[in-house]
C-alpha cells in the first residue's frame, strides 16, 4: 500500500499543470523533472516502500503555486524545499543583508556558492518581489484568498484476487479470516485549505482494498481519518498545529517522525534539515501524531513543546485478570483491517508522546536540546531474539538529545547525540564542504550503541534502525566541465552485535559512482553503478544453523531524457543487477524501458506512456525504476496515464496499467493470489480547485 501510495502521489504531481493555459511549458516541465529527480533518491534508498512522501511532493507542488519571495524569506523556509545546501541558504541571505533586497533572479549568480544549476534548481519555486507581501491579514481576508482543493481518487485491480471469491461455510468456520470482508475497491479523498504559507487545514479518508465501506464493521464509512490545522508565524507563534502532525528535531536520532531521505548522489541529503512542527495530511496509518503542539520564538530563542495520544494496532497475545489490560508483543505497521483477525488488533493500544526542543538559532549556528518520553499503554512484551536482547523499548520510554549546526565560510559543522535514559547513546557528526561551485566534499560519522532505544528516529545509517551500527561516509561531487557532473561516495559500516536476518556481528560498504551529462535543456543523460555488501544469514537445507555469508548486489544503470520538443519527451533506461550470496549461484536481472509524454499548452489533454521489458532470476535480483511493485520475474509491463483538463479549476486523471508475466501461471499468493499471468489495474482522479 505504502509503495502506491508513492505512485499516486508521483502521479498526480508529475501531470499537473497550471489553471491557466498562459503559464510557460518549460517551467512546468522543469518543475516535473525536479520532482522526479527527488523520487529518484526515494526509490533507490528506500526500496522497501515504507514510507509515504506525501507530504515532501505537496511542498514542492505548493512552491511552485505560491512561490518563495526570496526578498522576504527564511532561512527554514529555504531548507524546506531541500533543493539548495545550507551553506548557499546562508550565504544568499547573508548577500540581501549586506546589499539590499535583490532586483531579479539573474542577481543570484553573484552569491556566493550559487552556480547555474542551483539557480536551474529553484527557479520554479521561488520569485523576487522588493514589495513586502503583507505582513498582517483579517480571517475574511485569508478566508477569501485562501486556495481549496478536493481530490477524491478511485484504484481497482480488474483481476479478481483469492480474498475476493465467495467463500464455502466450512472454510470460513475452519478460518475466518479466509476473505477479506470489503470489496476490491480502494477510495481515497482529501480536502485542504491553505492562505499563503502561514495557515493549512483539512481532512483525509482512505479505504484500502478489501476494508468495508459504510456497511459491517465500518458503518462510519471509511477506515482512516486524518484532520489537521496549522498555523505559523503570527507573532510570536511560529507554529501552531493541532490534529494531526509531525515533529521532526536534530539530525533525526532523538525524535523524527516522518521522511528523511538516505545516502544518495546528492551529498546534501546526509544532513537532515529538521523542519520542527509540520501538519500531516497522508494516509500511513502509523507514522503520525495526534494532539498538538506549538513553538513560541522570541529573539534568537525557540521553544516548541508537544503531546500526542492515539490509539494504534497492536497484536494483542493476551489479557491481565482486570480485563482491562492487554498483553501485546508488537506495533501493526500496514493500516489494513480487511478480515476479522486484523480487525480484532485495530486501536489497540494507546500510544503517548510528550516533548519538546529548546533550540538557540541565529543565521549560521544554531543548538538545540530535545527530550520526549514515549508511552505505550498495556503490557508490552515484544518476542526476545537474541539480536534485540538490548535494544527493545519498553512500555516508557525517555529519550534526550542535543543538537548543533554551524556554518563558517565554505563548512558546515552539524550533527546530534542522543541517550535513552534507560539505555545506551547515539551519535552522528557530519561536515559538508563547498571548496568551490565545481567542488564539493562531505564526510559522516556515526555510532549507535546496541542498547540505544530510539523509538522515533531517522538518522542516516544502512541498517533499517539507528542501533547497533558504526559507520563513515565520504562523498564527493565535481563538475569538471559545464556539461559534466561526477559524483559518489563510499560507505563503511560494521554492526558490532547480531542483528535480524544475521546471526553474527557483520560489516559491508556501500558506494555509488554517476556521471551525468547534460550539454543542453534538450538532453541529459547519466550512467551509475551502485554496489552494497554485507553479512547476511544463509539457509542450508539439512543444516540446523544458519551460515552467515556475505551478500552483494551491485546495480548498473544508463538513462536517458530527450526533449523532442516542447510537446514531446522520451525518457529511456537500461538497468542491470547482478546478486550473489555467498557460494550461490550469481543471479541476474535486467529491466529495459520507454517513456513517452506529451503535454501542450493549446491541448487539455496530456499523457504519459510506458512500456518496459524485464527479466530478474528472482526476488533477490528486483529492480526500482519508477515501478510499484519492484520489477521481478520475467515479463512485460505497460502503464498509459492520461489527464483532462475540464475547466479552470476542475481536472480529470485516467491510468491503466498492465503487467504481463510470462514466467508463472499465477500472480502473488495467499489472499493477493491472482490465477493467470496478467495484473492489471485502473485508477481515477478528480481534483477541484476553487
Amino acid at each position: 500500500m505504502k509503495q502506491l501510495l508513492l505512485y499516486l502521489s508521483f502521479l498526480l504531481l508529475f501531470f499537473n499543470v497550471s489553471d491557466t493555459f498562459s503559464q510557460n511549458l518549460d517551467i512546468e516541465k522543469e518543475k516535473n523533472r525536479i520532482i522526479e529527480s527527488r523520487i529518484e533518491f526515494l526509490l533507490d534508498n528506500n526500496e522497501s516502500g515504507d514510507a509515504d512522501y506525501t507530504t515532501l511532493f505537496e511542498q514542492l507542488e505548493f512552491y511552485y503555486r505560491k512561490p518563495i519571495n526570496l526578498n522576504k524569506t527564511s532561512y527554514e523556509e529555504l531548507q524546506s524545499l531541500g533543493l539548495i545546501n545550507d551553506i548557499q541558504i546562508n550565504n544568499l541571505l547573508e548577500h540581501i543583508e549586506k546589499y539590499g533586497k535583490l532586483i531579479t533572479l539573474e542577481e543570484l549568480q553573484t552569491v556566493n556558492g550559487m552556480d547555474l544549476e542551483s539557480i536551474r534548481l529553484i527557479a520554479p519555486f521561488v520569485r523576487v518581489n522588493r514589495n513586502a507581501d503583507a505582513p498582517n491579514a483579517s480571517i475574511k481576508d485569508i478566508i477569501l484568498d485562501g486556495d481549496n482543493q478536493f481530490f477524491m481518487r478511485y484504484t481497482r485491480t480488474l483481476e479478481q484476487q483469492q480474498g475476493f471469491t465467495d467463500a464455502t461455510p466450512e472454510e470460513l468456520e475452519e478460518n475466518e479470516n479466509a476473505r477479506y470482508l470489503g470489496n476490491q475497491d480502494r477510495y481515497y479523498a482529501r480536502y485542504k485549505f491553505t492562505y499563503s504559507n502561514n495557515v493549512s487545514a483539512g481532512f483525509t479518508a482512505e479505504k484500502d482494498a478489501g476494508e468495508e465501506f459504510f456497511t459491517g464493521t465500518q458503518k462510519n464509512g471509511f477506515d482512516f481519518y486524518s484532520a489537521h490545522l496549522y498555523l505559523q508565524n503570527f507573532g510570536i507563534v511560529k507554529e501552531l498545529a493541532l490534529g494531526d502532525f509531525q515533529a521532526q528535531f536534530g539530525q533525526g536520532l532523538t525524535f523524527w517522525s516522518g521522511l528523511a531521505f538516505g545516502k544518495t548522489a546528492d551529498l546534501q541529503t546526509i544532513k537532515r534539515s529538521a523542519r520542527g512542527l509540520r501538519p500531516y495530511t497522508s494516509v500511513q496509518e502509523d507514522r503520525f501524531m495526534r494532539g498538538g503542539g506549538i513553538t513560541l520564538q522570541k529573539a534568537n530563542f525557540e521553544l516548541t513543546a508537544f503531546y500526542s495520544s492515539n490509539e494504534v494496532d497492536a497484536n494483542v497475545t493476551d489479557t491481565l485478570e482486570n480485563q482491562e489490560t492487554f498483553v501485546f508483543s508488537s506495533l501493526g505497521e500496514s493500516g489494513f483491517h480487511r478480515t476479522p483477525g486484523e480487525l480484532e488488533n485495530k486501536n489497540r493500544i494507546r500510544r503517548t508522546y510528550l516533548g519538546g526542543h529548546l533550540t538557540y538559532k541565529k543565521r549560521n549556528f544554531n543548538f538545540g536540546l530535545t527530550a520526549v518520553t514515549n508511552k505505550l499503554d498495556g503490557e508490552y512484551q515484544p518476542r526476545t531474539q537474541i539480536y534485540n536482547q538490548f535494544s527493545q523499548i519498553d512500555n516508557e520510554n525517555t529519550n534526550v538529545g542535543f543538537d548543533y549546526n554551524y556554518i563558517y565560510k565554505n563548512f558546515n559543522f552539524f550533527g546530534e547525540i542522543s541517550h535513552s535514559i534507560d539505555g545506551g547513546i547515539a551519535t552522528t557528526n557530519g561536515l559538508l564542504v563547498y571548496l568551490d561551485p565545481k567542488l564539493s566534499l562531505a564526510v559522516q560519522q556515526r555510532k549507535y550503541d546496541r542498547d540505544f532505544k530510539p523509538f522515533e528516529s531517522n538518522a542516516i545509517g544502512d541498517g533499517g534502525t539507528n542501533v547497533n551500527e558504526q559507520g563513515i561516509f565520504l562523498g564527493v561531487t565535481a563538475k569538471p566541465f559545464k556539461s559534466i557532473t561526477l559524483s559518489g561516495y563510499f560507505d563503511r559500516f560494521v554492526f558490532p552485535w547480531l542483528r535480524f536476518q544475521s546471526d553474527a556481528p557483520t560489516d559491508g560498504y556501500n558506494y555509488l559512482a554517476q556521471v551525468t551529462y547534460s550539454p543542453n535543456k534538450q538532453l541529459s543523460m547519466y550512467a551509475r553503478i551502485r554496489e552494497r555488501e554485507r553479512g547476511a544469514n544463509l539457509r542450508v537445507e539439512g543444516q540446523p544453523i544458519d551460515q552467515v555469508v556475505n551478500e552483494k548486489q551491485t546495480n548498473y544503470r544508463y538513462n536517458i531524457s530527450y526533449k523532442i520538443n516542447k510537446k514531446i519527451d522520451l525518457d529511456n533506461r537500461i538497468e542491470m543487477v547482478r546478486y550473489l550470496q555467498g557460494e550461490q549461484p550469481t543471479e541476474y536481472g535486467y529491466v529495459i524501458y520507454q517513456d513517452i509524454s506529451y503535454s501542450s499548452l493549446s491541448n487539455p489533454f496530456s499523457f504519459s506512456l510506458r512500456y518496459a521489458l524485464f527479466d530478474t532470476d528472482s526476488y533477490n535480483s528486483r529492480i526500482y525504476a519508477f515501478s510499484i511493485p519492484a520489477y521481478s520475474g520475467r515479463g512485460t509491463r505497460f502503464y498509459l496515464s492520461t489527464k483532462y483538463h475540464i475547466s479552470r479549476g476542475v481536472d480529470l486523471w485516467v491510468r491503466y496499467a498492465q503487467t504481463y508475466y510470462n514466467d508463472r501461471e499465477e500472480i502473488s499468493s495467499g489472499k493477493d493470489l491472482i490465477e493467470g499471468r496478467v495484473k492489471s489495474e485502473v485508477k481515477v482522479q478528480l481534483r477541484l480547485k476553487f
